[in-house]
C-alpha cells in the first residue's frame, strides 16, 4: 500500500542502511590481533552482538554514558567468553574500534538501489543515535544522497525522544504529515517516530513479531511497495 502525500524519507543508519554487524566484525578481527588478545574471534563476536545491543539500550535510555557504553560492552563480552583482558587493553581496543569502524563500508543489500529509486521523488535524511555518521556515509559513498543528517549530539537527546525527530523535521523543513521514518529498532525508530506524529516503517530484517498495524519490510527494496 502506497503512503500518500509523502515528500521526505528519514532513515536510521546503523543496522538499517550501513551493515553494522559486518563492519564491526571486520574491525574486531583487526584490533584483537593488533593487541594480541587470544580469543576465539567468532565466539567473541557472537557474544558481543547481544551485549552491545543491551548496553546501547541502556545508553539510549540515559542510564550510562558513552564512555561506559564503550568500556562495559567489551568488558562483559570478554568475561562471557572467559577471556581475561586488562582494563588498559580494553581502553586501547575501544579507541581503535571507534577509529577503524567507519573505514569499512558494507551496506545492506539494496541500499544504493533504493536510494536511487527514492531520490528523484523524495528528499532523503538521516536520524541517528550513532557516531561518526558522516565518515560512515562518505566511506560507503552514499553521503551525497542525503539533504540533512541529524545525530543525538546535535539534537541534545536520543531516539526515541520526540525532540530529536522534531529537530530533524525542522532542519529538513519538512511537515510531519509529509515525512516517514525508516529504521530497524521498533522502540527507538518506529515507536519514537509514531509518538512524535511521524509515520514509520519498520525494517524488520530478522522477521520479529510486531504488533498489528505497523508497516514493515524485510528487505530494503520492499520499500517500493510503500513509496
Amino acid at each position: 500500500m502506497k503512503l500518500k502525500e509523502k515528500k521526505a524519507v528519514f532513515f536510521d543508519l546503523d543496522h538499517t542502511l550501513w551493515d553494522f554487524e559486518k563492519n564491526s566484525a571486520l574491525t574486531f578481527q583487526v584490533i584483537l590481533q593488533k593487541h594480541n588478545v587470544e580469543v576465539d574471534i567468532e565466539l567473541f563476536i557472537e557474544n558481543y552482538i547481544p551485549i552491545n545491543l543491551k548496553y546501547w539500550k541502556m545508553y539510549r535510555d540515559g542510564h550510562i554514558s558513552q564512555q561506559e557504553l564503550r568500556y562495559k560492552r567489551l568488558k562483559e563480552a570478554f568475561v562471557t567468553v572467559g577471556c581475561d583482558v586488562k582494563d588498559v587493553t580494553i581502553y586501547k581496543l575501544w579507541e581503535d574500534y571507534i577509529a577503524l569502524l567507519p573505514t569499512y563500508n558494507h551496506l545492506y543489500e539494496g541500499t544504493v538501489e533504493i536510494l536511487e529509486y527514492l531520490r528523484p521523488n523524495y528528499s532523503l535524511h538521516i536520524i541517528t543515535n550513532g557516531v561518526q555518521e558522516i565518515a560512515k556515509l562518505k566511506n560507503a559513498d552514499i553521503y551525497h544522497y542525503f539533504d540533512t543528517i541529524t545525530n543525538s549530539e546535535q539534537a541534545g537527546c536520543k531516539k526515541p525522544d520526540a525532540k530529536i525527530f522534531e529537530y530533524a523535521l525542522k532542519i529538513a523543513n519538512v511537515e510531519k504529515n509529509t515525512g516517514v521514518m525508516i529504521g530497524d529498532c521498533i522502540e527507538a525508530d518506529v515507536q519514537g517516530a509514531l509518538d512524535c506524529g511521524l509515520d514509520a516503517i519498520y525494517f524488520n530484517e530478522n522477521k520479529l513479531a510486531v504488533k498489528e498495524g505497523i508497516p514493515q519490510v524485510h528487505h530494503l527494496l520492499e520499500l517500493k511497495n510503500f513509496l
